[in-house]
């Protein structure tokens, strides 16, 4: 199972679509599409079947800076949520 980036727009915003496996191999690939697009991004993780905790790290620091991270599973919401560091 790979990764398959779809990229759209819905007018506003640049829509990422991820299906498949999501690693940490393919968070800079990510980055430079979100970072090389003048619209703010959002993930749709609908069809994202697996990650490993580099990915998940990642998207709770997206999120945290205004990244819609849309149709996420309960599992990686879970996930994110227990990735967050305790503050201080």
């Amino acid at each position: 199972m790979v990764l398959k980036i779809e990229t759209g727009s819905d007018g506003r915003h640049l829509v990422l679509r991820l299906s498949g496996r999501l690693q940490s191999e393919h968070v800079e690939q990510l980055k430079a599409q979100m970072e090389g697009s003048r619209q703010k991004a959002i993930l749709d993780l609908a069809e994202v079947r697996l990650i490993d905790r580099e990915v998940v790290c990642f998207l709770g620091v997206c999120e945290a800076h205004g990244t819609e991270l849309r149709n996420c599973s309960p599992y990686i919401r879970d996930w994110i949520l227990k990735e967050k560091p305790i503050p201080e």
